[in-house]
C-alpha cells in the first residue's frame, strides 16, 4: 500500500510499505480521508524522530472495515466509521468514567497512544485501529467524517467543559478560526444558546467565522482585547476558548475572561498567560475565573459531534488534496492559508 510516512525530521516520502497485519482485536480499516492537523505539523517539524522506523501520519481518519480480527465481535466488513483517536486501555478508573483522554495508563503526561504519534496513522491506504477505536459514521461522507476525530472531537471537548458558564444570553470568544476554530463556532450555536464572538487575523476566516454563525467578528490587533470588553459591558466574556495558544493568544485571553468565567487552552504554540497569585484587576486573570488545559475529547464527545454533522447541524469546511500532494498540503497549513481542514483523499 501507499503511505506518506515521517522519514526523518522534516522529511515527508510517500513509500509502498506492506498493508498491516492484523492482530485478534484489530480492525483493517480502508482509509477514505485522512486529515491534516497543526499537530501533525508540530511532529513534522520536530527536530528528533518519533520512532526508529519510518511514521506514517495522521490521526484523523475515517474509511471502511476491509477486515475483522478473529477476537472482534459486533463489527463487520464494509462498515462505515472513524476512529477515535485516544487508544486508551478501556479498564482503568479514568477510562471507567468515560475519560479516555486522560487514561491512567498514560501516566502523567495523559496522552494515551494516538495513530501517527507512535502508532502509524492514516495518510495512508490501509490503516490498523484497535477495534474499541471504531465510531461508526452510517453514510457520512469521508471528506466530512474525518475531521470530526479532532477538529469537532477536541472544541466539543473544550466546550463541555465550560458548560457551567455556557448559559443562554452568555458570551463565548473563538480565539483562531482555523481547522478547530470554526467547527467551535459551529458547536457553540448548535448547542448553546450564547452569543460568539470570533477572533482572527485573517479577514478570510472572519468571514468563513459568519458564515459558521458567529454573531460577532473582531479583527485581532493590539485593540482586540478592549474591543471585546466593549462588547460585554466592560465585564469579559464568559468562555474563552483559545485554538491558537501563542503568548499573544493566551495574553488576550487571561485579559477578556470575566470574573468566575472559564479559558480554555486548546492550541497548542507554546503560550504562557502569564497568570499570578496577585490580586485581580485590570488586565490579570479575574476572581473566580478557572483556566484550562483541554486535550483531545473523550468517546462520547466523538458520539455527539458525528449525531451532529449526520443532523446536518454541524459541517466542516474541507480542501482535498491527494496523498501525494501532502506535502503541498502541509506548506499551505503552515502558511495559513487553508480555509477549515486540509483532508487528503489516499
Amino acid at each position: 500500500m501507499r503511505a506518506m510516512q515521517l522519514t526523518a525530521p522534516g522529511t515527508l516520502a510517500l513509500r509502498t510499505v506492506p498493508i498491516p497485519d492484523l492482530g485478534p482485536d484489530d480492525l483493517l480499516l480502508r482509509v477514505g480521508a485522512a486529515g491534516i492537523c497543526h499537530s501533525d505539523s508540530y511532529v513534522l517539524g520536530l527536530p528528533f524522530p518519533l520512532r526508529e522506523d519510518p511514521l506514517t501520519l495522521g490521526h484523523e481518519i475515517a474509511g471502511t472495515i476491509d477486515s475483522v480480527g478473529s477476537a472482534v465481535a459486533g463489527r463487520s466488513v464494509g462498515e462505515r466509521g472513524i476512529v477515535y483517536l485516544c487508544w486508551s486501555c478501556g479498564e482503568c478508573r479514568e477510562c471507567l468514567r468515560g475519560n479516555e483522554n486522560v487514561c491512567l495508563a498514560a501516566g502523567r503526561v495523559a496522552m494515551p497512544p494516538c495513530p501517527g504519534l507512535g502508532p502509524d496513522g492514516g495518510m495512508a491506504e490501509y490503516v490498523r485501529i484497535p477495534a474499541r477505536s471504531f465510531v461508526p459514521i452510517g453514510d457520512l461522507p469521508f471528506t466530512q467524517a474525518a475531521p470530526l476525530a479532532d477538529a469537532a472531537l477536541t472544541p466539543m471537548h473544550a466546550i463541555r467543559g465550560a458548560r457551567d458558564q455556557l448559559w443562554p444570553g452568555a458570551t463565548a470568544v473563538a480565539i483562531g478560526i482555523g481547522g478547530l476554530g470554526h467547527v467551535a463556532v459551529q458547536l457553540l450555536k448548535a448547542t448553546t444558546e450564547t452569543r460568539v464572538i470570533a477572533v482572527d487575523v485573517s479577514a478570510d476566516k472572519l468571514a468563513l467565522a459568519t458564515e459558521c454563525g458567529a454573531d460577532v467578528a473582531v479583527r485581532a490587533d493590539d485593540d482586540t482585547a478592549a474591543a471585546i470588553l466593549e462588547l460585554t459591558g466592560g465585564r469579559g466574556a464568559e468562555a474563552v476558548f483559545d485554538f491558537v495558544g501563542s503568548d499573544v493568544t493566551a495574553k488576550l485571553a487571561v485579559e477578556t475572561v470575566a470574573p468566575n468565567g472559564a479559558y480554555r487552552m486548546v492550541g497548542l504554540a507554546g503560550g504562557v498567560p502569564g497568570i499570578d497569585s496577585g490580586p485581580a484587576g485590570g488586565p490579570g486573570l479575574p476572581w473566580g475565573a478557572t483556566v484550562r488545559k483541554s486535550y483531545g475529547g473523550t468517546r462520547s464527545d466523538l458520539t455527539e459531534v458525528v449525531a451532529l454533522a449526520t443532523a446536518g447541524a454541524l459541517r466542516v469546511e474541507v480542501e482535498c488534496f491527494d496523498l501525494a500532494a501532502a506535502r503541498t498540503a502541509f506548506d499551505r497549513l503552515d502558511a495559513g492559508a487553508i480555509r477549515g481542514r486540509a483532508v487528503l483523499i489516499p
